[in-house]
């Protein structure tokens, strides 16, 4: 796979998965990523059958980078789990896949959006994770090829 110049290779430093929402997720060396389903294990991936045939929203991603700002600009510590995302990237801008296809390890992705935090992210953690994280709280994306997803797996834009 090439790369554009303009956007940089990042890492998988971290995955995390919780079986039930509110859960704190808890990281995991390895997992399945499904097409349209997202990762088995999560409380988010969806069974066979469910009815929710359109979902763009199998995983979601966040930044080291985002997570060390937070804490330097606020003082407000969060930790990846904490953030409910699952991946945690390093060396990579998220924000600039939005709209583009891009490779974790074998897997395939399409950015959907970013994934702005929200008062209920805030609720879970605490004060200040809402305001610090605006435009940097990470990505949504639609899995586009299924595989495994493993902690140090290369990020990296695919070339259309």
């Amino acid at each position: 796979m090439d790369r554009p110049s303009d956007v940089s290779v990042g890492r998988v430093a971290e995955i995390n998965i919780a079986a039930n929402h509110e859960e704190l997720p808890v990281a995991v060396e390895r997992v399945r990523a499904v097409a349209g389903r997202g990762i088995e294990g999560d409380r988010n991936h969806l069974a066979e059958g469910d009815p929710r045939p359109d979902r763009d929203e199998d995983l979601t991603l966040i930044a080291q980078e985002a997570l060390d700002a937070l804490s330097d600009e606020t003082g407000v510590p969060l930790s990846a789990a904490e953030s409910r995302r699952n991946v945690l990237t390093r060396d990579i801008d998220l924000n600039s896949l939005v709209g583009r296809r891009f490779a974790i390890g074998e897997v395939e992705c399409k950015g959907i959006e970013l994934c702005e935090p929200c008062r209920h992210l805030e609720r879970l953690t605490r004060p200040g994770v809402l305001r610090g994280l605006v435009h940097r709280g990470g990505l949504r994306a639609a899995i586009v090829r299924s595989g495994e997803i493993v902690v140090g797996d290369r990020v990296a834009p695919i070339s259309e």
